[in-house]
């Protein structure tokens, strides 16, 4: 069974939230689907610059955790729950415009605790969530887990869309830490 598709400019990791505005029609048909049925969906980032529909083959299975009304007529605004990275094949597309995707549920990175080399990172993590917007997507972060560190800096960091699909696709958690850790360094420079 094909899993539909949501192509955004924003990345979702795992354990993580993100706030999406919904008006198209078949994005509106897909989450009424998804609240229907209790199913999810797959966030996948596009590729900036490059033509139009063409997406990463690797993106977050998620869940509608919340949603609501939005005051513009026609427009819903859901909070989507990351669960697990899944890698992309034989993507089709609907009539009405859908991308739906088989999709293979990749290895869940094992926990480590924070080595206190990143100590500075937790900081950096813990300042972005004083900020409004990121107080309202209610997100329980556990600050000893290296992964959680690495992907909620992944997310809210203002890095360029392939930097942050890169720090995604990583399969450890701290080499993605590490280099966080030189991309900050760099935006400071």
């Amino acid at each position: 069974m094909k899993t539909p598709l949501f192509p955004t400019n924003a990345i979702l990791c795992p354990q993580g939230r993100i706030p999406l505005q919904v008006f198209e029609p078949r994005y509106l048909d897909m989450v009424s689907h998804c609240l229907k049925t209790d199913s999810e969906f797959v966030l996948v980032m596009e590729k900036s610059g490059v033509s139009d529909q063409d997406f990463y083959r690797v993106g977050t299975l998620a869940k509608i955790v919340d949603f609501g009304a939005v005051e513009q007529e026609g427009v819903i605004s859901i909070t989507a729950e990351g669960h697990s990275q899944v890698e992309l094949s034989h993507i089709e597309q609907q009539d009405d415009g859908l991308w739906l995707s088989d999709i293979n549920p990749q290895r869940l990175e094992e926990y480590v605790d924070l080595p206190k080399k990143y100590e500075e990172l937790k900081a950096v993590l813990k300042a972005l969530v004083q900020h409004p917007f990121v107080q309202d997507l209610n997100m329980d972060i556990d600050y000893l887990d290296s992964r959680q560190i690495g992907w909620r800096l992944t997310e809210l960091l203002p890095f360029e869309g392939s930097q942050k699909q890169s720090l995604y696709e990583m399969k450890d958690c701290l080499s993605r830490l590490e280099t966080i850790s030189k991309h900050l360094s760099e935006m400071v420079e």
